[in-house]
């Protein structure tokens, strides 16, 4: 099969034909059509997370269809299309996995970073960690959903009943978590790099009440704000957006340092909170609640040739909405 392999870290993928994997016990084949691009993408090859697997092969938004069952995988049959996230496996034995807190598992296994991805034609995954998907999405359009879509929804989760919401980083995420929120009719506040007006467009066509660069003080104080872009510098200025009682969540798995900041930003019960991976149940639930928003993703597709080309568009901010390599 093809395959865009992460050799060296720090290196451009190179496109090579590798052998097509076989499921193990549990698992299964999927050929893959469609793969979103991710910025977590982005901070293995960069190094800001250390130690992948190398080689690799990245992408863990991966939408394609099971044409081989592994021994005692169940739940899912040949010629189901299904979705594979960001978390691959965890042990279902330690103590966070057993309260409900899969997402903090103590040995898990990521997807695209300790487990080959999907930015190849094939790739084999947990069953257990396998979720169908809606048949109201083509799979380009499926692909985002799968960490864009599911980070995003834990993290809109943790702002509560949050009324003035403020999006810092208008990439992948925040587009779908927008409609989300408009869906629950909320106010949305959306903050792009400073002087992206495309940026700006995009978010007030989605039903931003107000959009502006990151550098901006919202024209209304905020309940929470949720941190999309890896910039540190970033809490403190939601800190300093959000009203008393304030709730800012930091959404990425890496983040530059946080500079400090005086105690009076936190004080009056302000809180900080980070999103770590997802469970199966906030897939299972974001799945359902998706087509009936409707949430639309807006992709902007490339060959799995071009993965380079994704990921460096992803890097210079010129994706709108979401990068998907479309796997023929």
């Amino acid at each position: 099969m093809r395959a865009m392999l992460l050799e060296k870290i720090g290196e451009p993928l190179s496109c090579q034909d590798v052998p097509i994997p076989e499921p193990g016990p549990g698992q299964v084949l999927i050929r893959v059509s469609a793969c979103a691009v991710c910025r977590t993408d982005l901070h293995v090859i960069d190094r800001d997370l250390k130690e992948p697997k190398l080689p690799l092969i990245l992408g863990h938004e991966i939408v394609g269809e099971i044409i081989e069952l592994g021994q005692g995988a169940e739940n899912l049959s040949r010629g189901q299309r299904v979705g594979v996230p960001w978390l691959g496996r965890t042990c279902n034995t330690c103590r966070f996995c057993t309260s409900g807190q899969e997402n903090l598992c103590l040995a898990p296994g990521f997807t695209g970073y300790q487990i080959d991805g999907g930015f190849a034609e094939y790739t084999v995954a947990d069953a257990r960690y396998c979720f169908p998907l809606p048949d109201d999405y083509p799979d380009v359009q499926a692909a985002p959903l799968l960490c864009a879509g599911l980070i995003g929804y834990r993290s809109l989760r943790m702002t509560g009943s949050a009324q003035r919401l403020g999006l810092y980083g208008f990439g992948a995420a925040a587009h779908i978590i927008i409609q989300v929120a408009k869906y629950e009719q909320r106010d949305v506040y959306a903050f792009t790099r400073p002087g992206d007006t495309e940026g700006q467009a995009f978010a007030m066509r989605l039903g931003a009440t107000w959009a502006g660069g990151s550098d901006q003080h919202p024209p209304a104080p905020l309940d929470a704000a949720i941190i999309f872009a890896p910039e540190g510098h970033l809490v403190p200025a939601a800190l300093e957006a959000v009203d008393r009682g304030g709730i800012v969540v930091c959404a990425g798995i890496h983040m530059s340092d946080i500079p400090a900041f005086p105690y009076q930003l936190l004080w009056e019960e302000r809180s900080i909170k980070s999103v770590a991976n997802l469970t199966r149940q906030d897939g299972l639930e974001f799945l359902q609640l998706a087509p009936r928003v409707p949430v639309r993703t807006e992709v902007q597709l490339y060959e799995l040739e071009e993965a380079n080309q994704a990921l460096e568009d992803l890097r210079n901010g010129k994706v709108q909405g979401a990068a998907v390599l479309k796997i023929s």
